[in-house]
């Protein structure tokens, strides 16, 4: 039994980090602190000036444990380390997990490359980036490998120097063959400068070069060549105009602002290199009600910067974070140089903090008005399309269609939609078994009725098994049953569901005369439905699903029946080697044109069986390559 007072009498002043449990024995908030004895205390002392966040919290409380580490530093990275690995319902989460592209530049090499790479390590290397636009990261080494005619290959040099010939990129002039000795590592070297040159924002020796280039072309009558200099220049031109100059210190920055509604929340950072903005993008995190600015910032710059491999000099934020002091010292230790994390007052500097939290506004605002839309079109209908039918309460919905060709293969769909989306991973297929020759109405009654008496059994099974909450494959019931048809098809299902005992309001989706959805079918009459309205939609999508879902399952089944009988009438292709065919080759057109030698890159067939599948399809003619 956990007493609460003398665990808090044996807690040491030292630094370290406590997880907070709840009765059910979750992890519900982890924190650091220089003293747990003192912070520890305070949760647990009055009411004080806890915010409701807190309050709430420590009513939750049912155990703690701490973890004494030897510094505020160490503390800060276990924190980080634990919130991760559990992500306690209290703490500020960093939902998205993004890493970003550098471009790196192997110097340690005799002959450098330029490469793409996402981790960041302290290899002598030099990393250009991050680029938040993978996109303009490849535009960039693609521009410089074309200019500059820097190898792409891994060959260890100047070892290999001779060993091999020249890769294709020689041969089509984008590589001076250095795996040759056909350039010095003098020259190689001055074109890596260049290289490094134009990765750090100066443009304009490209565009001289380029130009001079372009006007070269010209003279000697090569305009298609002149034109795509002129092209490559107008593309860099662009990359330096988005790449706007904010400061004259060359410095590398981050700067950092959020914007909270509720338990959301959008971070903005605007990358700046060299002092360039490089790029911004925003992250969304899950925040606890009554979580301050400064809280939200505190918790995600630990968060991110725990997984980013490169760091800035200085992080630029609106409020001063509680945690600065040793966010500064881990992250210097990290990154091998100083790092700050500032709050600017006055200048540039408070200028861009301001231009990224009123992008951070900006962003809430427009992912508010998405949700809010998506709401409405899923969640919202469903509502609607419950209060139509006098069940307002109602989540999950299945719809059923049978697809077949004049009788032939015969199928059935169940799909399922939860909270006004769809939940493929419950969608079912179904081969009708007992119905003979087309007949819709027998088929959807063999496919209700395996449905229905499968989720009973199943259902009595976890019961008996003692399983709580009932949630198998089958046992999971709609709320409401969606047939693809009118009267006809709804009196299938209230047939079958009265038969298993079974309550569960169903309707019919009825189409016009151009198979378009035109109303819903409840208790022998058709409900007229706004066709701009969302439950319309809603409807709409779910009818065009089951048939979809249909369609499909039974082009499938009949195209294997079609190998399959084919097949049968090939000497020496018996079971196994008819399945394997089947399989590889899914349908007849495909199975006719393929070759001896896929024929033979099936592992069940031979030389001879190839042979003979072959000279079917092309009216008794041997191949070519045969012998």
């Amino acid at each position: 039994m956990f007493d609460l007072q003398e665990e808090l009498k044996k807690l040491p002043n030292k630094p370290g980090v406590y997880l907070m449990h709840d009765k059910d024995d979750h992890i519900i908030y982890v924190g650091k602190a220089v003293n747990l004895n003192r912070r520890v205390h305070q949760y647990f002392s009055g009411t004080g000036n806890k915010s409701p966040k807190i309050l709430r919290m420590v009513s939750q409380i049912a155990w703690f444990e701490t973890t004494i580490v030897d510094s505020e530093t160490e503390a800060l990275v276990l924190e980080c380390n634990l919130i991760k690995e559990h992500r306690p319902r209290y703490n500020t989460m960093l939902t998205d997990d993004k890493t970003y592209p550098y471009i790196k530049v192997t110097t340690p090499e005799a002959f450098p490359r330029a490469i793409l790479t996402r981790k960041v390590r302290r290899d002598g290397a030099n990393y250009y980036g991050p680029f938040p636009d993978a996109g303009a990261a490849k535009d960039s080494l693609r521009l410089v490998r074309k200019l500059y005619k820097i190898r792409t290959c891994s060959r260890k040099l100047p070892e290999d120097i001779g060993k091999e010939r020249p890769c294709l990129n020689y041969h089509i002039h984008q590589c001076d063959a250095p795996c040759k000795g056909l350039v010095t590592p003098e020259k190689y070297a001055e074109r890596i400068a260049k290289v490094q040159d134009f990765l750090k924002g100066n443009y304009k020796e490209v565009i001289r070069y380029l130009t001079e280039k372009m006007k070269e072309a010209a003279e000697a009558m090569d305009f298609e060549l002149a034109a795509t200099y002129r092209d490559t220049i107008a593309n860099v031109r662009r990359m330096d105009e988005q790449q706007k100059v904010v400061d004259h210190q060359l410095a590398n920055r981050d700067i950092i602002a959020c914007a909270s509604e509720e338990s959301d929340a959008i971070v903005q950072v605007f990358f700046i290199r060299m002092g360039r903005m490089i790029g911004r993008e925003h992250f969304h995190v899950q925040v606890a009600e009554g979580d301050e600015t400064k809280d939200i910032l505190n918790d995600f710059v630990k968060q991110f910067y725990s997984g980013t491999p490169f760091l800035p000099h200085e992080i630029l934020v609106p409020e001063n974070l509680d945690d600065a002091y040793a966010i500064n010292k881990w992250l210097s230790v990290r990154a091998g140089h100083k790092v700050t994390v500032l709050t600017p007052q006055r200048g540039e500097k408070h200028r861009l903090v301001e231009l990224a939290a009123r992008n951070a506004e900006l962003i809430l605002k427009q992912d508010k008005e998405r949700e809010r839309r998506e709401e409405q079109r899923t969640r919202g209908a469903v509502r609607k399309l419950g209060g139509m039918i006098g069940h307002p309460d109602i989540s999950r919905i299945e719809a059923f269609d049978i697809s077949n060709t004049s009788g032939f293969e015969s199928v059935g769909s169940m799909v399922v939609f939860e909270g006004g989306r769809p939940k493929r991973g419950d969608y079912r297929k179904f081969r009708i078994k007992t119905v003979v020759g087309s007949d819709d109405y027998a088929s959807m009654d063999e496919v209700l009725s395996r449905r229905f008496a499968h989720g009973l059994r199943e259902a009595r099974t976890l019961d008996e098994a003692g399983v709580g909450e009932i949630s198998g494959k089958f046992s999971s019931f709609p709320d409401l049953i969606l047939m693809d048809g009118g009267r006809g098809q709804v009196n299938i299902a209230e047939s079958v569901l009265g038969r298993l005992g079974l309550d569960i309001p169903v309707c019919g989706m009825v189409k016009d005369d151009n198979h378009r959805t035109r109303g819903l079918f409840w208790r022998n009459e058709e409900l007229p439905i706004d066709k701009h309205s969302d439950e319309f939609s809603l409807i709409t999508r779910i009818q065009d699903e089951a048939h979809r879902f249909a369609i499909e399952f039974h082009r499938d089944r009949r195209n294997k029946a079609q190998v399959h009988s084919l097949l049968d009438d090939i000497d020496g292709i018996g079971p196994v080697r008819r399945k394997a065919l089947m399989r590889e080759f899914r349908t007849r057109e495909a199975l006719e044109g393929a070759g001896l030698k896929e024929l033979e890159a099936v592992p069940e067939m031979n030389h001879t069986a190839a042979i003979r599948v072959y000279a079917f399809f092309h009216d008794g003619e041997i191949p070519s390559d045969a012998q």
